[in-house]
């Protein structure tokens, strides 16, 4: 079938077959795999963001990859991607594959050895606050760098909030 659509076609008519047929490729396997496959929970999932974009943009724009090639590419990284998410359910995996969020802020106390762990300076920090609308440190319940390199600030509007204990479940604190 064509060398396994190895077309010989002028560039631009293979571009557009293989944009198309990697199109369509991705929509399947995302529906297959569920949105997780793009969210960015997790340097994993973040790393098969990457790969997949790579796959992509090398089936499109290399002569030397097929079609099915590139089909195949991104099966393996869909697959990945689904059997480490079932694996995550084993505490062994999930340590090794992802990252623990990390309590940067308790109330207005700033864990100075958590900013350097997570490499944020105070300047970072300062401007997370201001964009989380925090007008004074008494307001802070916490500040959580998260897996995904977000900063999420939690912050009490009413002056007896207390921060719910489930929410810290997995953040490491020191």
């Amino acid at each position: 079938m064509m060398e396994l659509l190895q077309i010989n076609l002028p560039t631009p008519y293979r571009i557009v077959l293989s944009t198309m047929g990697i199109y369509f490729t991705v929509i399947l396997f995302t529906r297959i795999a569920g949105k997780r496959s793009f969210s960015k929970m997790s340097s994993f999932d973040f790393s098969m963001t990457v790969a997949i974009g790579s796959v992509i943009a090398s089936t499109i724009l290399s002569p030397s990859i097929s079609l099915v090639s590139g089909i195949m590419g991104l099966a393996s990284i869909y697959i990945l991607q689904i059997l480490v998410a079932i694996g995550r359910r084993y505490k062994l995996l999930k340590q090794a594959v992802d990252n623990s969020p990390l309590l940067l802020m308790d109330g207005r106390i700033i864990i100075k050895d958590n900013l350097k762990k997570a490499r944020v300076t105070e300047s970072d920090l300062r401007s997370k606050l201001r964009e989380a609308n925090v007008a004074s440190l008494d307001e802070v319940l916490a500040v959580i760098f998260e897996t995904t390199g977000d900063i999420s600030v939690l912050h009490k509007i009413d002056g007896d909030i207390k921060l719910d204990p489930w929410l810290l479940t997995d953040v490491q604190k020191s």
